[in-house]
């Protein structure tokens, strides 16, 4: 459980932090998520051998893997599997699962996308998150505002927008936020071009 925990760690530190980097957060998350996937399909032996040293050391009785295993309920009646298939299927497998699925239940691909599209809107350093292809799956999540018409302008739109906020203009260059790029746009007269 330790280790899992660890593996999570970095996420949940990026996650408390009071300025929150929506990308970083997204990258730790599929960082923890291919790490858990990793654990479980190549590190279980590393594992059971860690265990098995650490049990070593305080002298706790280590079963034998290929023995049944026999279930606390009752010390008489054997499960039918062996103490490595209940250890790493039953209990290692199960632990990553949940951790798995606790993850994806809290940031859905939809959640994500939403997050990602939204920070690729953050004109911060120059619109250094900008990503044109997360913009137009966020802006496909509202279809209500965004028809087919609107999302082929809008793609063309974001061409020549990118190009005309990294130009050089003064008043585009050190924006800190989404309310500083709609104040800009207004003081440049560019507010409808870029509706």
């Amino acid at each position: 459980m330790l280790k899992v925990l660890a593996l999570s760690n970095e996420l949940s530190k990026t996650l408390q932090k009071r300025d929150q980097d929506i990308v970083n957060i997204v990258k730790f998350l599929n960082i923890t998520k291919k790490r858990l996937q990793d654990m479980r399909e190549s590190e279980w032996e590393s594992l059971l051998e860690c265990a098995s040293s650490f049990c070593a050391m305080h002298d706790i009785l280590i079963p034998k893997m290929d023995e049944f295993y026999f279930p606390k309920k009752s010390k008489r009646k054997s499960s039918n599997v062996c103490y490595s298939h209940h250890l790493r299927v039953e209990i290692f497998c199960v632990v990553i699962e949940v951790k798995l699925q606790e993850l994806n239940d809290w940031f859905d691909v939809v959640s994500s996308n939403l997050l990602l599209g939204i920070t690729s809107l953050n004109p911060v350093n120059s619109f250094a998150n900008y990503d044109k292809g997360r913009i137009m799956t966020l802006a496909k999540y509202y279809p209500n505002e965004f028809d087919e018409v609107w999302i082929r302008d809008l793609s063309y739109q974001l061409d020549t927008f990118i190009i005309h906020m990294r130009g050089g203009n003064a008043k585009f260059s050190k924006l800190q936020g989404i309310s500083t790029l709609a104040k800009a746009l207004v003081e440049a007269n560019l507010v409808e071009t870029y509706s």
